[in-house]
């Protein structure tokens, strides 16, 4: 839906608990103590058809006789009685609800019931606009309104860290975990059964939530997968989403027909998805309350590299062990660092990183260390350890840790490892709001999160290269597969799905078809030897599983024998198969290329998927594969294949030369191209994709099709709105002959080109203060952009951009916000008007109810050029430096 009225659930000022209690161990009775025990200031209104009061409060016994509108409701009733309460509500006024209640059926028996009664809830409000979390859910907590309303632990502290959580226990042992280590949350939310409210709308949230630094996640299923990855690509360039996907290894619901349709559905899909939004994601429990640990905390890290100061030297080699196994890196000491710690400690310390300061370091000497490491700008972090011992005080040298100066100019993650005495130490350390640990695996593994996530946010900013445009023949491709369909075929033959990869600009090897033995053997011959003979055949997936492939035949009569004997084999082991005739084609001689798989398939969750890996006939058992979420470009494309193991490979090694890796980038992004353009495709392999450094040749492929749905758009069935290519469009101004165009992520060096032609006084305006030059971050983020929600359009007179219009619409599409400036050089020419005209066409199509912009007073080109368009001054404004412009969309 959208994050429209979820405000009355974050911060409401009434709330009415319906169902409450105070009948020993009833759900009722926890929610209500918890409700009134939080220190909610606003009103809380008890609800239950037996009257009475709780805790000195009056219980009324219907919603009628609630005064006023409450913004939020807790139910906790049976089943039945769900439906009308949210009616009530709805005719009410009230606008959000939590419900505790779980469905009328009972095991899996019962989840057709519960799915019909889910509906009915979301039927009855969704006219009154009223928003439900859960049902099926242990509540909602805001600690730092002091709102409480769940069966969750009864005192969780406030904090800057929200939790989601799909499953209630997980949450509540978040919550409960994070009052031990003095950890505190911003919110959080039981998503239970996600009738209406889910991941995605939280996500919005919580993007916008000041409060909230970074989140944790608990995800069993995924809805909306669209809206999903908006929001969370959105919330993930600002802060930390620490993400655990539970039920990862259930096995397919069913077999598919190609190598990359057997991942559908599987945990490397959601993982591929949440890499692409910038996500982190950790395997168990453990890694989340770790990184709760260090997020919990605000640790900021001021680089990747780590200095581990201890006591102990095993302890230290040990930690730096688990960070090299982690993907981390120690931080070289700089000189005068080292030089430092020569005088301050004993004789026979490390003299390197780890740095170990012998079993009697008492506190002075940890903090002196902590101190000169904290002055070495190549740490980022430090992780201090302690071993007991009976020489000195666990406790005492954490107290030096906490109050060491160093401690406020680099992070530092305690690790005291032990039983009671290091448990005293852990306390101190975390009562003065430090992370603290008690193995050094979990403490790794904490300070790994935050540098998993900074990795994550470089990625997100990558520019691409540009590729030649491709040459697609998309028509063609239709026309294949049309056929296929109209000849009831989901299969296209191999000749087909070659001619359709070739299409897009996907090299080939030459393919010609023969009907028996003697035509392949006058095929082979015009071809030249040695050459390879195939079935063909509509009915067999794999060709080497029936004896379907005879390689390296150097004369007619080889072909001739190797094609009686297949056509033999087939009928003997697929008695039932069609034989549509056999594939010739030249052998190929790359003896130093590498084979390599690549596909597609439709994710039941996510869309489209793309997978690379180590091809040939042993594909699956190697096992050797990575996916990645389309629309891709040559950066994702090189990230997919860089996850590999044949990826070092392909490398060079030894004698061989590095491979063309480029080519195979650029063969997936066509790839991506292609399921993008051509929405019948539902699988497809090319196997083998041989790859050396003369590029690419695909030797095998297969494509399987479908008829696509009535009404569905190119477009829907991606989780991320691929580059809408149906928006460019060429436009006549006067005389001149321009092009609109969306903005493309290799467009960051024309886009920072056109920024330094602007005048300082067009850039304060557009951008509302000075700018020297626009950053790769800022212009990655003007580039990079979400096509669902977000539109930059570029003018452009041949390569020369003159302006550039942006539309930014909320996750409703209620209101959208626009942006508009035009070159310094190219003013005053109608360039502004065409752009503007042009962005508010896009959003009346795209359902916006309501465009804003916010433009300085002073700027009376662009008040006067709005209110041409229909747009008109915000009241209530009055003493601000800018004015909001708004246009209500109906006609333009």
């Amino acid at each position: 839906m959208s994050t429209r009225n979820l405000d009355k659930l974050m911060a409401p000022k009434s709330i009415v608990a319906i169902g409450a209690s105070s009948r020993p161990r009833s759900v009722g009775a926890a929610v209500t103590r918890n409700l009134l025990g939080g220190g909610f200031v606003g009103e809380i209104h008890l609800v239950n058809r037996k009257g009475g009061e709780i805790s000195g409060r009056p219980v009324l016994k219907s919603l009628a006789e609630v005064p006023g509108v409450p913004d939020l409701a807790v139910v906790m009733t049976p089943a039945e009685t769900v439906p009308g309460i949210l009616q009530e509500l709805g005719t009410k006024g009230t606008r959000a609800a939590v419900i505790i209640s779980a469905g009328p059926g009972a095991g899996a028996d019962g989840r057709e019931d519960n799915e019909r009664w889910r509906r009915k809830l979301l039927r009855i409000a969704q006219p009154h606009l009223l928003r439900i979390v859960g049902p099926n859910c242990i509540g909602y907590m805001a600690p730092r309104h002091g709102l409480n309303a769940s069966f969750g632990p009864a005192k969780v502290k406030a904090g800057r860290l929200a939790a989601i959580a799909q499953s209630g226990a997980v949450l509540a042992g978040l919550a409960d975990w994070g009052s031990a280590q003095g950890i505190g949350f911003s919110h959080l939310f039981s998503m239970g059964d996600m009738a209406d409210v889910d991941f995605g709308d939280v996500l919005d949230m919580l993007a916008r939530d000041y409060e909230t630094r970074a989140v944790l996640m608990y995800v069993e299923g995924i809805t909306q997968a669209r809206k999903f990855m908006s929001a969370a690509r959105s919330v993930a360039r600002l802060k930390p989403v620490i993400v655990l996907k539970a039920g990862r290894h259930a096995a397919a619901a069913q077999a598919a027909a190609s190598h990359t349709g057997a991942m559908a559905g599987s945990a490397a899909v959601y993982d591929a998805a949440f890499a692409r939004a910038g996500l982190v994601s950790v395997k168990g429990l453990g890694e989340l309350f770790d990184a709760a640990e260090t997020l919990g905390h605000g640790l900021l890290p001021r680089n990747e590299r780590l200095a581990i100061l201890t006591n102990g030297g095993g302890a230290g080699i040990v930690a730096t062990d688990l960070l090299i196994d982690e993907g981390g890196e120690l931080a070289p000491l700089h000189p005068r660092t080292i030089g430092q710690l020569d005088k301050a400690m004993p004789r026979i310390w490390s003299h390197a990183n780890p740095v170990d300061i012998v079993g009697d370091a008492d506190g002075a000497r940890y903090a002196a260390a902590l101190d000169i490491l904290a002055d070495d700008r190549g740490v980022g972090a430090v992780l201090a350890m302690n071993v007991p011992t009976a020489l000195t005080s666990s406790q005492e040298a954490a107290q030096a840790i906490a109050g060491a100066a160093g401690r406020k100019v680099v992070p530092v993650i305690g690790c005291w490892i032990g039983g009671p005495d290091a448990a005293v130490g852990r306390k101190v350390l975390q009562d003065a709001g430090m992370p603290a640990f008690d193995t050094p695996l979990r403490a790794v593994r904490g300070f790994m999160h935050i540098v998993a996530y900074r990795r994550g946010q470089r990625a997100l900013q990558r520019t691409p290269p540009s590729i030649p445009e491709a040459r697609s023949d998309t028509d063609l491709v239709h026309s294949i597969v049309n056929g296929a369909l109209a000849e009831k075929r989901s299969v296209l033959t191999e000749p087909e799905a070659k001619r359709a990869l070739a299409a897009y600009g996907i090299p080939v090897v030459p393919t010609e078809v023969a009907l028996d033995a003697a035509e392949a053997a006058h095929a082979a011959t015009r071809i030249g030897f040695p050459v390879a003979v195939k079935i063909l055949s509509r009915d067999i997936t794999h060709k080497t599983d029936v004896g379907g492939v005879a390689l390296d035949l150097g004369t007619e009569q080889a072909v001739r024998d190797a094609v009686q004997a297949m056509h033999d084999k087939v009928c003997t082991v697929a008695p039932g198969a069609r034989i549509d005739g056999f594939v010739v084609q030249p052998m190929i001689k790359r003896p130093h290329a590498v084979e390599l798989i690549m596909g597609a398939a439709e994710d039941p969750v996510f869309g489209p998927i793309l997978m690379v890996g180590h091809g040939g006939v042993a594909a699956e058992v190697i096992d050797d594969k990575a996916l990645a979420l389309p629309p891709l470009d040559l950066v994702l494309a090189e990230d997919a294949l860089s996850r590999t193991r044949v990826d070092r490979l392909l490398r060079g090694y030894r004698d061989r030369a590095p491979a063309a890796r480029g080519a195979v980038g650029e063969a997936m992004v066509r790839l991506s191209e292609l399921i993008a353009d051509v929405g019948e495709i539902a699988e497809l392999d090319i196997n083998p994709l041989l790859v050396d450094a003369d590029g690419v040749l695909a030797l095998d492929a297969r494509i399987v099709v479908r008829k696509p749905e009535a009404g569905e758009e190119r477009a829907a069935r991606f989780s991320i709105k691929p580059y809408p290519v149906e928006l460019e469009i060429e436009v006549r101004h006067g005389d001149e002959k321009l092009r609109i165009r969306p903005i493309r992520p290799d467009d960051e060096a024309l886009l920072q080109r056109f920024i330094r032609r602007l005048t300082p006084e067009d850039i304060r305006l557009r951008f509302f203060g000075p700018m020297r030059e626009l950053t790769h971050e800022m212009a990655a983020r003007l580039t990079q952009i979400d096509y669902d929600r977000e539109m930059a359009f570029l003018l452009l007179d041949g390569e020369e951009l003159l302006g550039v219009g942006r539309l930014a619409a909320d996750p409703g599409f209620e209101q959208a916000e626009f942006a508009l400036v035009v070159a310094s050089d190219r003013q005053r020419r109608g360039y502004g008007e065409l752009l503007l005209r042009h962005v508010l066409a896009y959003a009346q199509a795209r359902g916006v109810k309501r465009v804003v912009g916010h433009i300085l007073r002073e700027n009376r080109g662009m008040i006067e050029l709005s209110k041409r368009l229909g747009f008109a001054p915000e009241t209530g404004r009055a003493g601000n430096t800018d004015i909001t412009m708004v246009k209500q969309l109906g006609t333009l």
